[in-house]
C-alpha cells in the first residue's frame, strides 16, 4: 500500500522548492495548488463557483482569479465556501493521480492548507517547512508582485508554524537551502526511501 507524506508550510516557506527536491530524489509529488487549478477548469466546478460567487468574477466564460482571490482572502466564510467546492474535486484528482504511482512505497501531497482542509488525516507522515516570517513575506512580495498587507492577510488565514509543528512528524527549516536539502536526505533515510542516484 502506497503511503502518503503530507508536506505543508505557510505561504512563502518555500515548500514547493522542498517538494521539488523530494521529487528529484525519486518521490512522486502531487502539488495541491496545481490540482486546484486543473479542477477549476472543469465546467461543473466553474458553474458551482459562478453560482456561489456571482457572475461579476467572470469575464465572459473566463474566471478572473484575481477578483476571486480578493473576495476569499479577506473573508474566512467566503474562503470556506470556495474550499467546499474545490477540495472534494482536488481529493478525487489526487486519488486518480495516486493510481498511476501505486508502484512507489511513498508519494508526497504538497498543500499549504493541509491541516486547515482536513487532508492531513489522509497522510501517514507529515512534514512542515518553516522559514522566518520576514523571509517569507519578502519571498511572496517578490514572487506574487503583491503588497506586504496582502501577504499578512493571507498568513492570517493559515495556521501558524507553532500549531503546524505540534502536529507534524518532521520539520524542515528552509532558511538555508543547503541545510534544508540535508534535512530531506535525513528524512528519506529515516523513512527508508531509496534515493534516486543522480
Amino acid at each position: 500500500m502506497t503511503k502518503v507524506i503530507g508536506l505543508t508550510g505557510g505561504i512563502g516557506s518555500g515548500k514547493t522548492t522542498i517538494a521539488n527536491y523530494f521529487e528529484e530524489m525519486g518521490v512522486p509529488v502531487y502539488i495541491a495548488d496545481d490540482g486546484a487549478k486543473r479542477v477549476m477548469q472543469s465546467k461543473n466546478i466553474l458553474a458551482e463557483v459562478k453560482s456561489a460567487f456571482g457572475g461579476s468574477i467572470f469575464d465572459g466564460e473566463v474566471l478572473d482569479r484575481a477578483k476571486l482571490a480578493q473576495i476569499v482572502f479577506n473573508d474566512k466564510e467566503q474562503l470556506a465556501k470556495l474550499n467546499a467546492i474545490v477540495h472534494p474535486a482536488v481529493k478525487s484528482d489526487f486519488e486518480s493521480w495516486m493510481k498511476k504511482h501505486e508502484n512507489h512505497d511513498y508519494v508526497m501531497y504538497e498543500a499549504a492548507i493541509l491541516f486547515e482542509s482536513g487532508r492531513y488525516k489522509d497522510c501517514d507522515v507529515i512534514i512542515t517547512v518553516t522559514a522566518p516570517e520576514e523571509v517569507r513575506i519578502e519571498r511572496v512580495i517578490k514572487r506574487d508582485k503583491t503588497t506586504r498587507e496582502q501577504v499578512l492577510s493571507r498568513m492570517k488565514m493559515q495556521w501558524n508554524d507553532e500549531k503546524r509543528i505540534s502536529e507534524s512528524n518532521f520539520v524542515i527549516n528552509n532558511n538555508n537551502l543547503k541545510k534544508a536539502k540535508e534535512e530531506v536526505v535525513k528524512i528519506l533515510k529515516i523513512l527508508n526511501i531509496k534515493q534516486k542516484q543522480s
